[in-house]
């Protein structure tokens, strides 16, 4: 599939500063553990392990982690900062939800395909852990890995939600992976030019984690087939060179979005509207529009990294945008 989107370099210029949504800075047969944790609880119970779900698409299997989740105030701030503050709030409360605060969650997700375990993003790390986020460790455990098993792992973009759990320790997390992203998220955040600008903050963060492992990277762009079963298509906008990735098993599909959308309600259901972390947002909203209105068209099942837990589901074109339809039973039987 060919780009979705070309970056407005004037735009992501001027929005750079942000990093991260919710950011400051092999086949094994073990026993599954799954938390009982509410998925609405936004206390850490360290002594349970934190909340997965583990579904089969075709012959691979999909675990998905919640890393961690965050409550915010003011959803005006953060979404459709082009709108009003009321036109916010009331589409929020038709959508049965607070008008003054929403909930953020991080969902890495690993895919065991039979030969290779990939893990998609890494959530926040041990940078995260103090405020309770970080425990995509703990839900690799629960699941019955260990970091050794990882054989690959994928960055959709190098905010620092996504890239916090590459290092443990001041050593790689997963020491025996190799390690794909997109060549153009690395390119700008490796840039020298982004000393002194608001970005800076952003590649201090690539530099820690991403830069010490460019020797065992293969960096990518879109169509590029990552292991057989899972391409990456290009959906720039939210960051330079973020990577969405359709994975495919025995004629089932599913489709990783990332943060290609970051609210269920406000971001698909007004795809147009601008998120303050989205570094080109006309590109962004583009991108949005585009790749689900793909998934819309083809009803296939998306896993958005910020959705809520277990940030899977699909999207029904209504409106102008979207309706997000949670999965429930359709991956079990």
């Amino acid at each position: 599939m060919s780009s979705f989107l070309n970056m407005n370099r004037r735009g992501l210029f001027a929005a750079a500063g942000i990093g991260a949504l919710a950011a400051p800075f092999v086949l094994r047969s073990t026993a599954f553990a799954q938390s009982n944790q509410p998925q609405t609880s936004m206390k850490v119970n360290h002594a349970m392990p934190p909340e997965t779900n583990r579904f089969k698409l075709g012959n691979f299997e999909v675990l998905v982690v919640k890393d961690g989740a965050r409550a915010s105030g003011a959803p005006g701030e953060t979404f459709g900062t082009n709108q009003s503050k009321d036109a916010v709030g009331d589409l929020l409360q038709k959508n049965f939800l607070p008008a003054d605060q929403f909930v953020n969650s991080f969902s890495p997700a690993l895919i065991n395909t039979g030969s290779d375990l990939v893990l998609f993003d890494t959530g926040f790390g041990e940078g995260g852990r103090e405020v309770g986020n970080g425990r995509l460790m703990e839900g690799l455990a629960a699941a019955g890995y260990t970091p050794d098993d990882v054989t690959v792992v994928v960055l959709t973009h190098m905010h620092g939600d996504h890239i916090g759990g590459l290092m443990e320790k001041g050593a790689p997390a997963f020491p025996k992976a190799r390690y794909v992203m997109g060549q153009a998220e690395y390119d700008f955040w490796t840039d020298a030019k982004r000393v002194g600008t608001p970005a800076e903050g952003g590649q201090k963060g690539v530099l820690a984690n991403v830069k010490p492992l460019a020797e065992k990277a293969t960096f990518i762009g879109d169509g590029a087939t990552v292991v057989p079963g899972i391409t990456s298509m290009a959906a720039f906008g939210h960051s330079p060179g973020h990577m969405i990735f359709r994975v495919e098993s025995e004629g089932k599909q599913l489709v990783l979005t990332a943060d290609t959308a970051n609210h269920f309600v406000l971001s698909l259901q007004r795809p147009e509207w601008e998120v303050k972390f989205d570094m080109d947002k006309a590109a962004a909203a583009a991108s949005r529009k585009k790749v689900f209105d793909m998934i819309a068209t083809d009803r296939l099942p998306f896993l958005g990294y910020h959705m809520p837990f277990p940030a899977v589901g699909y999207a029904e074109k209504q409106d102008v945008g979207y309706r997000f339809v949670p999965k429930s039973y359709q991956f079990d039987i």
